[in-house]
């Protein structure tokens, strides 16, 4: 009884998460402006650091990331359309990482809204997810980026000078990984 009394509060919170927004917020980064100013935690694991072109520890901030674009996906462990959407994002960074076009020069990295380090650390072993996720447990990322329902998608180009311009901002699943990564590559300019 108790055991499905949890899931089924998991499950209301993911609805939550997944669940029309109140408009409270000021809406997400809108395409042609800039994400909101926030930084996250320099992976610990020497691989994620890597991928990210990251060095030390502390903290960065996504234009401080080595690409010419990043695509912020916001989910929940919860939410799921995005447990649906993880192997299309994970075919999405396979085929970034096999183009010799796009690798390098578009990475991807996950928010978990509302998740806590184990929650990510779940949602990463059960689908595999070959790139950087990080919590927002306490949904202070989330309220920066306008409340968005998950999955929720945010391409962001990143200029030399370390500004930025939002290129994508759009929820939901993708229609393809093809389309998807063809739209990303052109807004950013590589193809």
């Amino acid at each position: 009884m108790m055991r499905r009394m949890l899931w089924l509060a998991l499950l209301a919170w993911g609805m939550i998460l997944c669940g029309p927004a109140d408009g409270r917020s000021a809406g997400p980064p809108p395409v042609g402006g800039k994400l909101p100013d926030f930084t996250l935690g320099v992976p610990k694991d020497a691989a994620e650091k890597t991928y990210l072109g990251l060095s030390g520890s502390g903290a960065f901030k996504i234009p401080q990331i080595r690409a010419k674009t990043v695509v912020v996906e916001i989910f929940s462990m919860y939410c799921p359309y995005c447990q649906k959407e993880a192997p299309n994002v994970n075919k999405a960074y396979e085929r970034i990482e096999a183009d010799p076009v796009l690798r390098g020069k578009i990475k991807l990295i996950g928010i978990g809204v509302g998740n806590s380090a184990f929650e990510v650390g779940v949602f990463k072993k059960k689908y595999n997810v070959p790139f950087p996720l990080f919590p927002d447990s306490d949904f202070v990322l989330h309220k920066l980026l306008g409340e968005v329902r998950t999955p929720y998608f945010i391409g962001v180009k990143i200029h030399p000078d370390e500004s930025h311009q939002v290129i994508r901002s759009r929820l939901g699943a993708f229609e393809s990984v093809e389309k998807f990564l063809d739209e990303i590559a052109k807004a950013s300019d590589l193809k």
